[in-house]
This record gives structure tokens, sequence and C-alpha cells, in this order.
């Protein structure tokens, strides 16, 4: 599958459940959306439990799907471009220091502290992995998405300051992410 057939899939998916909830169910997008993914996602897997190729075909669909390619070249570009329409530079510039140390140091911790915890709980459970796996793993869910922190944002109407230095922590997080995804992958 090439990037622009999951990426086509992708936002057709995210579309429909977007319209699904702005005319149904009524929550914030980013939630309401998040929430009837995870409801098709549950359907799906109960669905192959009773569909005897099911998990073949969804093996061979992810085998073909190239990671690096669809989340470091498409996907991350995309999200980080979104985010950033919605930020003056200005504003931004005022707040660098904070803003910076925040990502950084946020990330960093957030990072550390969910690769302990992910490496000590599979530890207990008689799963054993790597510490380095579980930060790598850390690395990538730590960052916060920045168009779903912009529009919770906007939703709670917060002090512009405020605003500011969430949305530019929230873009800037996601730099430090796949800087420290890289140097723990290498």
């Amino acid at each position: 599958m090439t990037l622009i057939q999951i990426l086509a899939i992708l936002l057709t998916a995210t579309a429909l459940f977007s319209y699904v909830n702005h005319r149904f169910i009524r929550l914030p997008t980013t939630i309401g959306v998040m929430l009837i993914s995870l409801v098709v996602s549950l359907v799906l897997l109960v669905a192959g439990k009773y569909t005897p190729d099911a998990p073949e075909l969804a093996a061979d669909m992810l085998r073909r799907i190239e990671f690096d390619d669809t989340l470091m070249h498409g996907l991350l570009s995309f999200l980080l471009f979104a985010g950033a329409l919605h930020v003056n530079l200005d504003d931004l510039a005022s707040h660098r220091a904070v803003i910076g140390t925040s990502a950084l140091v946020g990330v960093m911790l957030s990072i550390l502290i969910f690769g302990t915890t992910i490496h000590l709980v599979l530890g207990a459970l008689g799963l054993p992995l790597n510490y380095a796996w579980c930060l790598l793993f850390g690395s990538i869910i730590s960052p916060t998405d920045p168009i779903a922190v912009l529009g919770l944002l906007k939703t709670i109407r917060v002090p512009k300051a405020l605003e500011v230095k969430i949305a530019g922590e929230s873009l800037f997080n996601d730099g430090v992410g796949v800087v420290i995804f890289s140097l723990l992958l290498g």
C-alpha cells in the first residue's frame, strides 16, 4: 500500500468519523473522532474473530505499510503544518524560553517515566522487554498532538499567553520526540 493510498484512507475515515460526531454525538471533534475510531477498531476486532481470513488480510496489509515513510514523511509533516498555521510567530518568539524548556524537559521526562513504567510492568507480568525498546516506544507516544491541543484551547477559551505557550510546546515537542526517537533507534 502506498503512502498516498494510506493517506487517502485515513483522511476519508477521519472525515466520515468527524461528520458522524458532528451530526449525532456532538463531542469536541478530537474526542469524538477518537471515540468513534476506538469503537470501529473494537468492532473490527470482534468481526475478525468470526472471519477466518481477517487476521491474515490485516497482517498482509500491515506488512506492506512502510512505517518510516508513513509517519516521518507523511503524517507528521501534515500535523505540524496544520498546527503551525494557527500560531502567531511573534507571540511564539516572545515565549520561546518557556516553550523550548517545557518541550524539551516535558518530553524527556514523559519518555523516561513511560518507558520505565512499561519496562517494570512488563517485567512484573513475566514479559521482559529491553529498556531501550520501552524508551523508544515512549518517544513515539509522548509528544502531544498539536491539532488536538489547539482545538481544545479554542473551546475552553484560555488566556492568550497561556494558549501561546501550550500551543508552542505542543508543536515543538513533536520535533523533540522525533530527535529522541532517532537517537534511540540509532
